[in-house]
Parts: C-alpha cells; sequence; structure tokens
C-alpha cells in the first residue's frame, strides 16, 4: 500500500497534466485558449478541431481523473475518508495546473472520469443524463451544473451512499461552483457566452 499523502500528490499530477491543451498544440498546432471560452479544456478542442479530436481530448481529460483513483484503491489500498481527499485532487490539479501557471479548466470531463472510478456507471451515467437535460433547459452551464451536481446527490442519496463518497461529492460541488462563479450573474435562460 501507499499513504494517502502519495495517493493525493499523484492524484493531483495527473489532473494537472493539460492533455487537451497539449493535444491542441500538438495534433491541431492551436492554442485551444484560443477558441470558445478560453480555457484549455476538452469543449474548445472541439471547436478548435472538431469532433474526432474532442472525443479524443474527452476520454484522455476523463481518463486523467480516473486513473488515479484506480491506482490509488487497486494497488494503494486507499479506501474511505482517504480516498474522498484523493478523489478532489485531480479535480483541482485540472483547475489549477502548474504547467499553465495555475489556470486550468473547469473540471467538468475530470469530474466525470472522479465518479467513473468512484462509482463504475452510476455517476458518469447521472451526470450525463443531468447535465443533457439541464443545459437544454437552462441553457448556462454553471445553472446546469449546479443541479446536474444536485440530481447526482439525490441519486446518491437513493442508493445509500457511503459518508466518504457523499464528502467527495460536496468537496467536487463547491470546486464547480468556485469556477463557474461568473457564470451565475447571467440570467439562467441566456445563451451560452463566448470569449
Amino acid at each position: 500500500t501507499i499513504g494517502v499523502d502519495w495517493g493525493i500528490f499523484v492524484a493531483f499530477l495527473f489532473g494537472a497534466l493539460p492533455l487537451s491543451y497539449w493535444l491542441g498544440r500538438v495534433a491541431l498546432h492551436v492554442d485551444i485558449r484560443d477558441y470558445g471560452d478560453g480555457n484549455p479544456g476538452a469543449t474548445n478542442v472541439f471547436k478548435a478541431g472538431g469532433g474526432f479530436w474532442g472525443m479524443t481530448a474527452i476520454l484522455l481529460d476523463g481518463f486523467k481523473g480516473a486513473i488515479p483513483l484506480w491506482l490509488a484503491m487497486g494497488i494503494g489500498g486507499i479506501a474511505g475518508w482517504d480516498l474522498s481527499a484523493v478523489a478532489l485532487a485531480p479535480i483541482l490539479g485540472h483547475c489549477y495546473t502548474p504547467f499553465l501557471r495555475f489556470q486550468g479548466g473547469k473540471a467538468i470531463t475530470v469530474t466525470f472520469g472522479v465518479w467513473l472510478a468512484l462509482t463504475t456507471w452510476l455517476g458518469p451515467i447521472t451526470l450525463g443524463l443531468a447535465l443533457t437535460f439541464w443545459v437544454l433547459v437552462l441553457k448556462v452551464e454553471a445553472w446546469a451544473i449546479t443541479l446536474g451536481m444536485l440530481t447526482l446527490l439525490a441519486v446518491l442519496l437513493v442508493t445509500h451512499a457511503a459518508p466518504p463518497l457523499l464528502g467527495a461529492w460536496l468537496g467536487n460541488f463547491l470546486i464547480l461552483v468556485w469556477r463557474h462563479r461568473h457564470e451565475f450573474r447571467r440570467p439562467r435562460s441566456a445563451p451560452p457566452t463566448q470569449a
């Protein structure tokens, strides 16, 4: 087994890898921060390079959330509240990557990866369906993510999730709300902004 400190460090490092940004540089020869909302995340790879490269970026950003948790659980033997702490590390790494002067993405895709590792299909499917529904209804990403995460909480409560899983949800929720805080000033029915 490995200590939780090492688990957090490795998970943060995984999350901090700006894979979508590097993909844009290497495959598309562009800075994806010049597109969409200006963030170095998978959504702007879609806007810069289309569906194939966008899906590649989504998979890369998703798995950088899942892989360190699989390693922590499988090899490191990390569980319980320690696993909650490790689960937040790739999300924070993505948001505040030292590779891009601590100016990272909004952590939506990496959140899917984290919940894939924590709950297998339950978290990603719930989030995917909920976000799709709320984006169509509300149009503003911040409100859609807030209600999507609250939908996930409801499912976790109904399925009697363990307290450490709820702790991971709370930390994830607070990070996402903070990263999208500027969007809450816009009306819930406003069209998405473009940078």
